[in-house]
């Protein structure tokens, strides 16, 4: 691509995957008729997004190494008074970086899924879903403006929803995406109340105009109110993005969703939708850079985040839900790395977590595969020499998730430590001293769902939940010995895996230190000094990772990883003695801090007593039984007073006319006195 980037040929970017969704979608499903099979939907499907993968990375080199800059608006759909409804796109180091891993991460779920779902009725239809979805991501990242992203912000949610029940007979998973659907709906009322107060206040929905705004925003107050408006404008966008990105107390539709395939939960709770938030506070820099006092609600709701919800990965058996709470926590790391104001730090991490974490949970999938569709990691073990390359693959992914120097993640995490390290903000004493023991907590679970799933005893003919003949999914069980997966499965693992280790070494200068984020990315340097001292004190990947052996988090996970080694393999008796000797704990882990418990006895229950009042005082009494029934029952009566003076005598008519006119000179004569 030239310097100048073309903006019909961006289009291809989002469009390619739309076309095949909607091919796939109406000609491979009963709607359309079935008349395109298996083969040609998938290879549609990937064709579409291998297409957008291709121009993102063509973007990306533009972006990177030739300065290439865009915004431009694509199509105007309406003008109301000042604001200008419009589709465009904002091509920046940010957009072209997100497009690559939104691209890239489809593809590699794409191909696995053609070996995941191979016996699934619903194959043509997962595989329309999975590319609409990725259309929804791609309008996200690329916008410039508030209405095509929370056109995107929608999308995903509504593509999460029918991926989450995809398998829609189970009645877990239609609790699970109607959960994931309500919650999201909590935080997207504070996201357009946000998108709201720009409209109302900057008079624009465009990016560049808020952002030049940004200034007189932070002039004014809320209307009646002593509150910063730029702070209540923040607030309310982060608001969004706790539910989106699974924040404290909004994180809960998480670990449910993964009711859905496994393929969904690499392609959308791990690597995409689930960061649109954090790419989205990245996005408004610009405005949170003016309120410490976002700033300080950001990364103390990240803190919260990172840790307790690590404290749950601990004590899960689903092998899919334990890689989930990992998602939960690492997600709670980007937050507090976007309230220190580290906010290229912060894309950073989302950036390798992206590889790692689709790569933990293709595993996990190819794991579920190969001990025929069972998910409990204590009826595991051994599976090392029965499936090498999963294994193999699965190690470098919980090495990078854990922070091991010179794999992607260490860069990006030991970034994210050292940024809070060096913040200001009010909170950023109890964000450090999260982060730190989230290292332990994350190695700790990570490793033991390693050890309990690829060493250690062999008890995946033991499971007392084994099925025989068909399991749950519809497969046909003909052994319980474990296998390989399929290549369609494992060289999606062999490719994500490369990235999980080189991608930070390569990477973190660019996307830290130099040029790339610099026009994306907007940092008051004065009042927080965090990405300054980041700078000053690196002098190269190679020099960090040698620099790691001497500092706390590289013990700590350390720490994390033989305290698992222990206890599984070791000594296993050992964790049922500890579970006994602090049940209590055990057991408020085990509710998830009763927060699902809290959200259906309390709100929800006071939501149904709430709904029950308003239907019975205000529907039937007030609005039924007074407004609509009383004013039918006051013409009645009204009717039936006139009737007893409509009798049909000519002389009952002349005396009333008689007594009006009496009434009408009386009082004539009483206004002139």
């Amino acid at each position: 691509m030239s310097q100048t980037l073309n903006a019909t040929t961006l289009l291809i970017v989002p469009l390619a995957p739309l076309a095949g969704a909607l091919l796939a979608g109406i000609f491979g499903t009963t709607f359309g008729g079935n008349w395109i099979g298996r083969r040609l939907s998938h290879t549609l499907c990937i064709l579409g997004v291998l297409v957008a993968f291709v121009i993102s990375a063509m973007t990306l080199k533009s972006v990177a190494v030739d300065g290439a800059r865009l915004n431009e608006t694509i199509y105007q759909w309406m003008v109301v008074g000042p604001l200008k409804m419009e589709v465009g796109f904002l091509i920046d180091g940010l957009t072209a970086m997100m497009m690559c891993v939104v691209t890239f991460v489809s593809l590699m779920v794409h191909i696995y899924t053609i070996g995941y779902m191979e016996e699934d009725d619903g194959y043509n239809r997962f595989f329309a879903y999975i590319s609409l979805f990725t259309f929804s991501m791609l309008m996200l990242v690329m916008s410039n403006n508030f209405l095509q992203l929370f056109f995107g912000w929608e999308a995903v949610g509504l593509v999460s929803y029918l991926l989450i029940g995809f398998w829609f007979n189970r009645p877990s998973a239609i609790f699970a995406n109607l959960k994931a659907f309500m919650v999201n709906r909590v935080g997207d009322f504070g996201f357009i109340l946000g998108i709201g107060l720009i409209a109302a206040y900057a008079g624009t929905l465009s990016y560049a105009d808020t952002f030049a705004a940004a200034g007189t925003l932070a002039k004014l107050n809320m209307a009646g109110t002593s509150w910063q408006l730029v702070t209540v404008i923040c607030i309310c966008l982060f608001i969004g993005a706790m539910g989106k990105s699974a924040q404290f107390p909004l994180h809960v539709w998480l670990p449910d969703s993964m009711e859905g395939p496994t393929p969904i939960s690499a392609l959308i709770h791990a690597a995409t939708m689930v960061t649109a938030g954090i790419f989205m506070v990245a996005r408004m820099s610009p405005l949170f850079e003016l309120s410490d006092v976002a700033l300080s609600f950001v990364m103390t709701i990240g803190a919260i985040t990172a840790l307790f919800m690590g404290f749950l990965g601990i004590i899960q058996n689903d092998i899919k839900r334990v890689v989930a709470y990992s998602t939960l926590s690492q997600l709670g790391y980007m937050t507090v790395a976007l309230g220190a104001s580290a906010y290229s730090v912060a894309v950073f991490h989302l950036m390798t977590h992206a590889f790692f974490k689709a790569l933990l949970f293709l595993a996990a999938g190819s794991v579920i595969m190969g001990v025929h569709h069972n998910q409990d990691i204590r009826w595991m073990g051994g599976l090392r020499k029965y499936m090498p390359i999963t294994w193999i693959t699965a190690l470098l992914g919980s090495l990078a998730l854990i922070g091991t120097p010179l794999f992607a993640g260490f860069y990006s995490k030991d970034s994210i430590i050292e940024a809070v390290h060096y913040s200001t903000i009010p909170g950023s004493e109890f964000a450090h001293f999260a982060v730190l023991a989230g290292v332990f907590v994350t190695a700790f679970y990570s490793f033991r769902m390693y050890f309990l799933v690829f060493h250690g005893k062999e008890r995946f003919d033991q499971n007392p939940d084994a099925h025989h003949g068909h399991d749950a999914h519809g497969h046909h069980e003909e052994h319980l010995v474990p296998h390989e997966s399929p290549a369609v499965v494992w060289v999606p693992l062999v490719l994500l895996a490369i990235p999980s280790v080189v991608i930070g070494f390569l990477t973190i200068e660019p996307m830290l230190f130099s040029g790339l984020l610099k026009d994306a990315i907007a940092v008051d340097n004065d009042k927080h000094q965090a990405m300054a001292n980041l700078a000053r004190e690196f002098h190269g990947p190679a020099e960090m990772a040698l620099h790691a052996l001497t500092t706390a988090p590289l013990w700590l996970a350390l720490a994390g990883v033989v305290s698992a080694w222990y206890l599984y393999l070791v000594n296993p008796a050992l964790p049922a003695r500890l579970k006994s000797m602090f049940q209590p704990l055990y057991t408020l882990l085990e509710n998830k801090y009763y927060m699902d418990w809290f959200n259906e006895n309390v709100i929800a229950r006071g939501a149904r007593i709430l709904g029950r009042s308003l239907w019975h005082g205000g529907d039937e009494a007030v609005i039924d039984g007074a407004m609509v029934n009383g004013s039918a029952r006051g013409v009645a009566w009204v009717a039936g007073v006139v009737r007893w003076f409509q009798t049909g005598y000519i002389y009952h008519y002349a005396f009333a006319m008689i007594v009006g006119v009496f009434v009408l000179m009386t009082w004539f004569v009483w206004l002139n006195k």
